[in-house]
């Protein structure tokens, strides 16, 4: 794109949309709209519980995941691994992402943790609640909630979430296995075992128990069990932890006369209230292309014919492995930690700080999403992906395009741009019409602009918006109500666009100190770069 018509037709149109209030609703309403009508509304008819017919259980069993597209055999099936090796970085040819910093992976994969909950050992079954509820931080039930809650009634201690503080005064979960102990504080039985960590003995522990890679001393006891998957997803999970506990104490000292109970749920509603909106209005104004900044407003919904109870799709479960944004190494204040130590382990975070952290993975470039670009510790996960989409018999790639209202590839050139990728895909494929779904979604080349291929980001916006702002506390009955969230958290919502807002209110920093920079966008990135 010409620098002539970025700097004086694109960036300018963009700024005057965003400068004028009712233009700039209006056109972030239209876009959200358009976003979420380019295919069919849920109820979905297909889920994962039947393959080839349509069925009750298949209409109301939500352990379950939905599917957009009935079940299909795909014509050919390659081996996986052959597969796999479209994902497959070559060594020191590590493509960078001029746009996003890696604060955007460490956001993105706290937020799916949330709601993407495949079984490892069922991948047709779920244990998502489908919505977007900050379950990693509170729990996925009522018992588990119960478990990370403080439970207190006296001054100072009401609605609060289990914490500790370190000797530098930094606020952190309690950790699940206290003083590195080999087993689990019983307080935290009902939580679930983490992910990616090989099940505790039941009763003495073996020699060989826990392996050399996991910091059991480090381990928080948190509601989500793959938030200590890596240090940047403990990081998140810490800011909206110290976020509650400090909301807590603003409401009980406005509202002395509140039980635990009350603190708790209208703390627990406040936050889960901006943690989506800093969905909408930092994480998808990032992915988008577009020169305007989309605006959370709730009303959007209120009369969409979109605005439908969420259900998780199995193809939205398996478009969300952005592995290929993961670098080979994590830029840590300490030092770089290779990409495949940086998991099971928070001494990075617990020895830096939280702003440390935050600023660590806003000051390191992503890796640029799409094919032949996944490191090395990642590429097992890529084959479990085109094994988890055969195995719920997703259909072809170009089918999925057509659902979507998007032209189906007719060459592989329509898919890539890259010899080398062409060359494989015709290889393992023979016609455009034979690719699968998972590795035609990232072999395509990204769109000008955004962080995403054409079709993996129509996909991620239908289901973004329609199940971000779907949630029931953005109902016109419930919105509206100050007993919701008080005023202070009508407010609060309102003056909340970015992860670093909440980061100012959660760390100390001395008189005149600058707020680091806390962002998935880089520093100098303007729209036409590209």
């Amino acid at each position: 794109m010409s620098n002539w018509f970025k700097d004086i037709v694109l960036n300018p149109v963009g700024d005057l949309i965003d400068g004028f209030g009712w233009l700039h609703g209006k056109a972030s309403a239209l876009a959200i709209n358009a976003a979420c009508g380019t295919t069919r509304n849920r109820p979905h008819p297909w889920s994962t519980v039947q393959d080839d017919y349509i069925s009750w259980d298949g209409l109301t069993d939500r352990t379950y995941l939905a599917r957009h597209l009935p079940a299909a055999d795909t014509p050919i099936q390659p081996d996986v691994h052959a597969v796999s090796a479209l994902f497959a970085r070559p060594a020191g040819k590590q493509r960078l992402s001029t746009k996003s910093t890696c604060l955007l992976p460490a956001f993105a994969q706290y937020l799916t943790d949330g709601f993407i909950r495949t079984i490892p050992y069922n991948l047709r079954k779920t244990t998502t609640n489908h919505d977007i509820d900050l379950c990693q931080l509170y729990g996925r039930t009522r018992k588990q909630t119960l478990a990370l809650r403080l439970k207190a009634e006296d001054p100072g201690r009401r609605g609060r979430l289990k914490s500790e503080l370190d000797e530098k005064g930094e606020e952190y979960p309690l950790r699940l296995y206290p003083n590195g102990a080999r087993t689990a504080d019983p307080q935290f039985e009902d939580l679930d075992t983490p992910l990616f960590m090989p099940r505790q003995p039941e009763r003495t522990p073996t020699e060989d128990w826990p392996p050399p890679h996991v910091k059991l001393g480090t381990i928080f006891a948190v509601g989500g069990d793959r938030v200590n998957s890596t240090p940047f997803t403990a990081m998140m999970n810490t800011l909206f932890l110290r976020e509650h506990n400090r909301l807590a104490g603003v409401l009980e000292r406005e509202n002395p006369g509140w039980d635990d109970e009350r603190v708790f749920q209208i703390a627990r509603n406040i936050n889960i209230a901006q943690f989506i909106k800093i969905v909408v209005e930092q994480y998808i104004n990032h992915i988008t292309p577009l020169p305007f900044s989309l605006t959370f407003d709730p009303e959007v919904v209120w009369t969409a014919n979109w605005n439908r109870p969420n259900w998780i799709t199995v193809e939205f479960s398996l478009l969300y492995r952005w592995h290929s944004l993961m670098p080979d190494a994590i830029r840590w204040p300490t030092g770089d930690v290779p990409l495949g130590q940086f998991g099971l382990d928070n001494t990075p975070l617990l020895g830096v700080g939280l702003e440390a952290a935050f600023a660590a993975a806003a000051a390191q470039p992503a890796g640029e999403l799409g094919a032949l670009n996944t490191a090395e510790p990642l590429m097992q996960v890529e084959w479990l992906a085109v094994d988890q989409a055969r195995k719920n018999r997703l259909d072809t790639y170009n089918n999925y395009r057509r659902a979507f209202g998007l032209d189906p590839a007719e060459r592989f050139e329509d898919i890539s741009g890259s010899p080398a990728v062409q060359g494989m895909l015709e290889r393992l494929y023979q016609h455009p019409e034979n690719v699968e779904f998972y590795p035609g979604l990232f072999c395509e080349d990204r769109v000008t602009d955004a962080v995403l291929p054409q079709l993996l980001m129509t996909m991620v916006a239908v289901d973004a918006f329609s199940q971000a702002l779907t949630n029931p506390l953005f109902s016109e009955h419930v919105w509206k109500e100050d007993t919701t969230f008080t005023k202070y958290g009508r407010d609060l919502v309102r003056e909340t666009h970015k992860l670093g807002d909440i980061l100012a209110r959660n760390v100390e920093r001395q008189a005149g100190q600058p707020a680091a920079f806390i962002e998935m966008t880089q520093k100098n990135w303007r729209y036409g770069d590209g």
